[in-house]
């Protein structure tokens, strides 16, 4: 899918990209990428609010934008978020499963609240499931691509918040193995893995979001991540990137 509208594009022709976590951070910077770069965008969030703040900026751009407050754990949900998809446009062209949380950084698993093993788990794992499951069959219609945001830490271990590394190990298999199902279908998967962003991420449950405990000189941007997220769904078939790493340059001094 080329997210790029050539000046003669009609709005019809226009790709149309669903993004999940749309409302702040790495959502939103993607949204207003894909839009400056001519894709009708789906905003997919819980916060309403936010969601049409983005959405007036994607607008601007001139491009169709539609938002639909949507809560990524709960299936009958995202069923809706893709049965209003294509209601109104009757295409999907991409979508980007971003929506995701971490746990409170910790040195015991066995100090770790259930509650908020269950709640990275539902938005991570099971979010993205439902997102996927509901998405590929527009997808295959349209030989869309499918991005998954993953991170760092779903390929090195994490001793500081290992359910959230966790759900990103499993992200990161679940996309190799979808993007082995229906690539033959014309179906493009790829993953982005970032370093720590500094963003909004880790509001709920630490002490300091990223946007507050990460240092700017070192850390990747969320322009950076939307830019890479451009990339791979810029691929026309049979072209798709497998995995694009995004990691600031001192990374691995840690080991």
């Amino acid at each position: 899918m080329s997210a790029s509208a050539p000046p003669d594009r009609t709005d019809d022709d226009a790709p149309v990209v669903v993004v999940t976590g749309a409302s702040a951070g790495i959502g939103a910077a993607t949204a207003r990428r894909l839009a400056a770069d001519g894709a009708r965008v789906v905003l997919a969030a819980r916060r309403a609010e936010r969601l049409e703040a983005v959405a007036d900026d994607c607008r601007s751009a001139g491009v169709e934008t539609a938002v639909v407050p949507t809560d990524v754990t709960d299936r009958a949900a995202v069923e809706a978020l893709f049965t209003a998809v294509d209601e109104r446009f009757g295409r999907l062209d991409g979508v980007v499963v971003n929506a995701g949380i971490g746990e409170e950084h910790t040195d015991a698993v066995d100090a770790l609240p259930v509650e908020q093993f269950e709640a990275v788990t539902e938005t991570n794992v099971h979010g993205a499931f439902y997102t996927t499951r509901a998405a590929l069959p527009a997808l295959r219609e349209h030989g869309g691509t499918v991005v998954f945001v993953g991170s760092y830490k779903g390929i090195y271990p994490s001793t500081s918040s290992p359910v959230y590394a966790a759900s990103k190990w499993w992200l990161r298999g679940f996309a190799k193995s979808v993007a082995g199902q229906v690539g033959p279908d014309g179906v493009g998967v790829t993953m982005v893995n970032p370093t720590g962003v500094r963003t909004e991420f880790g509001s709920e449950f630490r002490d300091r979001p990223n946007a507050e405990a990460l240092d700017p000189a070192t850390t990747v941007g969320v322009d950076d991540v939307a830019d890479a997220i451009a990339f791979a769904l810029a691929q026309d078939s049979p072209t798709a990137v497998a995995e694009l790493n995004l990691f600031r340059r001192n990374i691995h001094e840690r080991f």
